[in-house]
């Protein structure tokens, strides 16, 4: 979780796509104040937990399916500040990509599903 990411974009998290396997733990890390991880609504595979991180404080979440898992830093979700973790297959992808994505976070939601489809 950073204020500025290595090619100078602000508010990111990086990487912006996370690869893992089921039943992988995934820690995010407040490099940055002011940050949390948290789990957009209707953004997980089937089978898996919403979480909610609090601002400024490392969260490790297990992540048992396959699909996308779609995050977002809920003070900086329209400057853009969303990332996913892909378990295994993308599955779910159309239904996350059917998300509202505010702001900013829009732009990078196309990035995001530019990544995954280039590395399906």
């Amino acid at each position: 979780m950073l204020n500025k990411g290595s090619d100078g974009t602000a508010m990111v998290f990086e990487p912006l796509v996370v690869k893992a396997a089921p039943g992988d733990t995934i820690t995010f890390v407040p490099t940055d104040k002011s940050h949390n991880s948290a789990s957009m609504k209707g953004g997980l595979p089937e089978g898996a937990e919403a979480w909610k991180g609090k601002t400024n404080e490392q969260i490790t979440v297990t992540v048992p399916a396959q699909g996308v898992y779609m995050y977002q830093c809920t003070p900086h979700l329209g400057m853009g500040m969303i990332g996913a973790v892909v378990v295994g297959q993308p599955t779910n992808l159309e239904a996350v990509k059917g998300l509202k994505y505010p702001g900013k976070a829009k732009k990078t939601a196309e990035k995001i599903f530019a990544e995954i489809e280039a590395g399906s």
